[in-house]
Formats: structure tokens, C-alpha cells, sequence
């Protein structure tokens, strides 16, 4: 039987009514086409970006950037709504006349200076040929030194909002990144109008009007209590930086889930949705997937893995937790403090490994037996006793976001030997990552924020022995999103409260959302063993972290200025 839509975009509550969820991440843009009656994912396509990450060279000129930069090109972003928008249409086989709302989410702290109008400075003839007008990318780090004065001097101000973020403002965030542009490139500063999270900047796109969501201004923007840190403390960072959020960053802030316009003809055309239907509030990739893996309750700890990790928390109380990334009211979902952690680099990691690490005859036995590095290494390393290996490793090759908020911090590999294998590395590469892990649950259980369960959604939730380590390390079970695209069908949950098919986040978790509780439960030998060896990792951790030895931070200078000398 045939059901019949309505012309135009169908009802809120009809039963074959869909919304679509967009995901920008590191390197790739994908759409996902959901039922919003019960979250069906009917269709989905992904578009690389044709730039990836711009850490080299400018695409519009051919000068070196310096160490530590990482770039990103606006028109990949476009090229997502262009592309893979029609692809997941095409892919789920429906009449566009069915989709009732677009909502995307967003790399963060993702940032980008414009004109008034929201064109990028980096896509006008004037700026194309400087770094600084260029939007920087999440993992751009180059802005540490940038942070540590902003959080001396917030420290000894005595500013209520640093404690909001674990006692330190990340050189990942918006304040750090803007202090760089002024101080590195004051024309460029000059010439931004308007400094915007790329979650905002792409909503503004399909919309045509400008709007801000509450999640990136009070986790990357410093927005507490209603307000931006004051004149007077940004004017001791640097005199010229005094007005930054009165005249780059205000703007009335909208809840999410919330409906902040309607698709643009201009976008309709790109996209092949129907003009009119709702656009919500942009949010952050790894908040926007809690109502996807049913981690929206207080307690649950969703962590969501890819190149990075981003860990998210419901709690029903504010406390202060030393080194997390932000506690934002309502900054997950309404009614609860959200609560915001991260590993700087996860997946980054283990690609890392499998490029610079695996010799050639690996490569061949990988082929033979039609596995990828990753499942040939995983096989090979599964089945080794806890610890025989003999390493331990810091998961600090792209410095480390929580809990020491340090990007000028390094990896270190403990315990190397003339008999060490590939696979060797690679499993103490994956059981560093969860000792990160379980250093960020200590730190919140120690501040009375409990975490009662453990929920992974991303590619790397497909690693077997990945979440068996994860749930020996931490000692409890851990659950599995069972969608394939978390944050895209997060957006697409955002999407129908957006267009009125749900009430409230919530509902539309309970409806469109999946988890697979206790996919995975601790065996009590592996995870006696795994905390003898998390005694070694927090010894190394202290050591080079928190001690006075500031061997990594030496090298870097050392890296740095050597690379800077070949490149002038």
C-alpha cells in the first residue's frame, strides 16, 4: 500500500514524517535520514573534505605554518550540505517532501572570524594569503601560550567562572584562539566582525540569518551565568581585547533543540530539501549524540570515539572537577549540568601507530588474509595476557585535554625492548587511552559527580578488544550506541523536537534513540591486573604531568624552534 504525502513538507506528526542529522567531524561530513516516529535510519552518505586538516601549507598561498597550527576550509563544509545531503536522500529512497526538519553539530571549539555578513575572512581576495583568517580547527594548539595568561590571570583575579572549567581554560577554546589572531595578526582581528563557532557558522548558512546556541558558548565561550568574562579582565590580557564579546561574540543564545529558522531558498537548492522546513539550534558533535545512545540521564557517562574522545556527563548538582573541559546548565540537555571531558587524541593515535610502526610484512599478512592493520593487530594482540607486553604508554600525542588541560604536554612509551613487536605497541597505545579514561571517572566520582555507566558511540566502539580493556580498566560494563552515526542521528533527534514532532529532547531519546546495555562486563583477573598497571600509568602521568620534571615541555621548545628555523 502506498502512503500519501502531502505536498510540501509533511506534518509534524505524520507517521512517515523524517529529519535529517548532518555531522561535520575532523575529516568527513555525514547525513543520516531518520523516521521520527522510532528513529529508523533510513538512508545515510558521507563526503570526505577535499582539504582535510590544513596543517602545512595555506591552500591560497604557499608559506609554511608554523608548528602546533590546524586549519580547516569553509567550502568542505558547504561541500557536505551539497553533496552528501542529497546522497542520504538518494540513499534512503524517499520523497524529500517527507523531511520535517535539518539540524547539524559540530567539531568544538571549531572558530572562524568573518565579515558582518558571515562571509569567511579566509574566502575574500584581502585575507585568503593569511593563516589567522583562516577557520582553526578544534586541535589547533598553537594558542597555549595564549591560555596559560589567560588562566594566571583569572587565577589571580580570583574569577568565579574558572573554576566552571576545572581551574583552566583550554588553548582549544574560543578566548585563547582570538588573543592569538589580535596578538600574532591584529589586522586580522580588526577586520572580524564576528568570531563564530563553525556549529553556529553552518546553521547560519542554511538559515541565512545568524543565531548562537547555548552548548558552544558556555562550553567553549566562557558564558556563565548569564554573562562573558568583563571588559576590565580581558583589557589585562591585552588592551584591545576588551570589547571581544561585546562586539564579536554577543548574540542572543538558543536552547538546544530549539527552532532557530527555516531553510533558505539558498540552501534548499544545495540540500534538495524542501524550503521552509525547521533548522535547529547547532550543538556540539559529541553532546548531540547523548540522546542517541540513551546517555541523557544523570549518571551516565557517554563517551563518544574517534580521532579524539569526547567524554559527556549529566550530573543534578554543580560541583567544581579540577581539569574537565566546562559544567554548562543545561549544556547536554534541559534540566541537568552537563558536564564535558576529553582526550585530545584516541584514534589519532592508532592510525599514528599503524602508519609510522608496521613493517612492510605485516602489510602483506594483512593483505593475504583480507584484514585491515587495525583487525590484524587487534588479533594478534588480543589474546596476550594482561601486561605481557611490558609497556605503558601516555596517551599525550596530542596533548592532553582533561585532566591536566596541557597541549604542550607529549606521548611517552615506558618499557620498549629489542623484542617488542608491533602488536606490543599497538595494544599499550589502546590501554593508554583507557587509562586516560579512568583518570577522568576518578576525577568525578572523587568531586561527587558519580558515573554509574559506561557508554561508548563512535567507529572505535567496533574494536573488540578495545571495550573489553575499557571494561576491565574501569570495572564496570560498558554499553554500546547502536547506531552507526551517533552524533548525526543526535541531530536528527534535535531536529524533530525542532520541528514539533517530540516535546523535548528527552522523548525524543526515548523514541528515536539505542543503547546496547552491558555489552561488555569486566572479567575481576584481567581488570587485578589492569590496576597494577594503572599504578604504573599514574606514576608516569604524575611524573611528567604534575611533577617539576618538564622534560616534554623542553622538547617541544626544541621541536619547535628547530622546525620554525627551517621554515623561515
Amino acid at each position: 500500500m502506498t502512503t500519501h504525502i502531502p505536498s510540501g513538507p509533511a506534518a509534524p506528526h505524520h507517521p512517515e514524517a523524517c529529519t535529517i542529522g548532518v555531522d561535520f567531524g575532523t575529516l568527513s561530513g555525514r547525513a543520516v535520514v531518520v523516521r521520527v516516529r522510532d528513529g529508523a535510519e533510513l538512508g545515510s552518505a558521507v563526503h570526505e573534505y577535499r582539504h582535510a586538516v590544513i596543517e602545512d601549507r595555506l591552500p591560497s598561498a604557499g608559506a609554511p605554518l608554523p608548528p602546533d597550527w590546524a586549519l580547516q576550509h569553509p567550502e568542505d563544509w558547504r561541500d557536505v550540505l551539497r553533496t552528501a545531503v542529497p546522497a542520504a536522500l538518494a540513499d534512503a529512497g524517499i520523497d524529500p517532501a517527507r523531511v520535517i526538519g535539518i539540524a547539524t553539530d559540530f567539531t568544538a571549539c571549531t572558530v572562524l572570524p568573518t565579515a558582518p555578513d558571515g562571509t569567511p575572512l579566509a574566502l575574500t581576495p584581502e585575507w585568503a594569503d593569511r593563516p589567522h583568517a583562516w577557520p582553526k580547527l578544534w586541535k589547533h594548539h598553537a594558542a597555549q601560550p595564549q591560555a596559560d595568561r589567560i588562566n594566571a590571570l583569572a587565577h589571580a583575579r580570583g574569577e568565579k567562572w574558572i573554576a566552571r572549567y576545572g581551574g583552566k581554560i583550554s588553548a582549544e577554546w574560543q578566548y585563547a584562539k582570538a588573543l592569538q589572531v589580535l596578538e600574532e595578526d591584529p589586522a586580522v582581528y580588526a577586520a572580524c566582525a564576528r568570531w563564530i563557532e563553525a556549529a553556529d557558522w553552518i546553521v547560519w548558512q542554511l538559515t541565512g540569518t545568524e543565531s548562537r546556541n547555548t552548548c558552544t558558548a558556555g562550553y567553549k565561550g566562557i558564558h556563565q551565568d548569564g554573562t562573558y568574562p568583563s571588559p576590565d579582565f580581558l583589557a589585562g590580557l591585552h588592551p584591545d581585547f576588551a570589547d571581544f564579546p561585546a562586539t564579536r561574540l554577543e548574540h542572543p543564545l538558543s536552547p538546544l533543540g530549539s527552532r532557530v529558522g527555516t531553510l533558505s531558498s539558498r540552501a534548499a537548492h544545495w540540500t534538495g530539501l524542501p524550503e521552509g522546513i525547521a533548522v535547529a539550534a547547532g550543538n556540539v558533535d559529541a553532546h548531540v549524540a547523548a540522546p542517541a545512545a540513551g546517555a541523557v540521564e544523570n549518571g551516565r557517562m557517554l563517551a563518544i570515539m574517534g580521532t579524539s574522545t569526547c567524554h559527556v556527563l549529566n550530573g543534578a548538582t554543580l560541583a567544581e572537577v579540577p581539569g574537565i573541559c566546562g559544567v554548562v546548565d543545561g549544556g547536554v540537555v534541559e534540566g541537568a549540568y552537563g558536564y564535558e571531558a576529553g582526550q585530545s587524541a584516541v584514534g589519532d593515535i592508532f592510525a599514528w601507530w599503524l602508519r609510522q610502526g608496521v613493517p612492510d610484512h605485516y602489510r602483506a599478512e594483512a593483505e593475504a588474509s583480507g584484514e585491515d592493520l587495525h583487525q590484524l593487530l587487534t588479533r594478534k594482540a588480543a589474546d596476550q595476557p594482561v601486561g605481557a607486553h611490558g609497556l605503558v604508554a601516555l596517551d599525550w600525542m596530542n596533548g592532553n585535554r582533561s585532566t591536566l588541560v596541557d597541549h604542550h604536554l607529549s606521548g611517552v612509551i615506558a618499557g620498549l625492548t629489542l623484542d617488542t613487536r608491533p602488536e606490543d605497541v599497538y595494544r599499550a597505545l589502546l590501554e593508554s587511552t583507557v587509562y586516560g579514561t579512568r583518570m577522568i571517572v576518578e576525577t568525578f566520582e572523587n568531586a561527587g559527580i558519580p558515573v554509574e555507566e559506561f557508554i561508548v558511540t563512535g567507529g572505535l566502539r567496533k574494536n573488540t578488544l578495545l571495550m573489553r580493556i575499557y571494561a576491565d580498566v574501569l570495572r564496570r560494563p560498558v554499553s554500546l550506541g547502536t547506531s552507526e552515526q551517533g552524533p548525526a542521528l543526535g541531530s536528527a533527534i534535535h531536529a524533530a523536537v525542532a520541528a514539533g514532532a517530540h516535546p523535548d529532547v528527552r522523548s525524543a531519546a526515548a523514541v528515536m534513540g539505542g543503547v546496547q546495555r552491558h555489552a561488555y562486563v569486566p572479567d575481576p583477573a584481567r581488570a587485578d591486573a589492569y590496576d597494577a598497571l594503572f599504578q604504573e600509568y599514574r606514576a608516569l602521568h604524575d611524573h611528567f604531568g604534575t611533577g617539576a620534571d618538564l622534560l616534554l615541555h623542553r622538547l617541544r621548545r626544541i621541536r619547535n624552534t628547530a622546525r620554525a628555523a627551517t621554515t623561515d
